[in-house]
């Protein structure tokens, strides 16, 4: 066996090489693809996990954003209800108020008008005591003199007429 000569020598490379391809095909080329298949099914899984993943962050992101706003909505139609509900409150309350207002001032109206027939029925009483006062006082300066009676009667008698 001659190593030296170029045929011999690409006859045994090629021999070696053609034993080492049958051996790694044989014992280590299947383990290798099912490592290699392995990983990149491993790779796909991963990929597939993580797009899954995504849509799933998507679907939360809009559900959260619905739910935010509805939320909102609900807050702002509650804080309307709220106002309403206030200014129904508040109005009623001042409707509440004035009416109480009438009422006292009717009431006071009544009270004074009241008082103020009792002040001039008291007036009055008061005139026509004053007034008896008066002419008692009258009649008796008028009628303590004799000639001042005498008069009187004349003057009384000449006003009246006989039927």
């Amino acid at each position: 066996m001659n190593f030296t000569h170029p045929e011999s020598l690409l006859f045994w490379a090629t021999l070696i090489f053609i034993i080492l391809l049958f051996l790694l095909s044989k014992f280590a080329w299947k383990p290798i693809l099912s490592a290699v298949k392995q990983r990149e099914d491993s790779i796909n899984n991963a990929l597939d996990a993580a797009e899954e993943a995504r849509k799933q962050m998507a679907n939360l992101k809009a559900d959260n954003e619905r739910l935010l706003a509805e939320a909102r909505a609900e807050r702002d139609a509650m804080l309307k209800e709220a106002k309403e509900l206030k200014d129904k409150i508040v109005a009623e309350a001042k409707d509440e108020a004035h009416r109480e207002g009438q009422k006292l001032i009717e009431q006071a109206k009544q009270t004074i008008e009241a008082e103020k027939k009792v002040a001039v029925a008291q007036l009055k009483s008061q005139v026509a005591s004053l007034s008896i006062e008066i002419a008692e006082k009258v009649m008796k300066t008028e009628l303590s003199d004799e000639k001042k009676q005498t008069a009187l009667i004349d003057e009384y008698l000449k006003g009246a007429t006989l039927n």
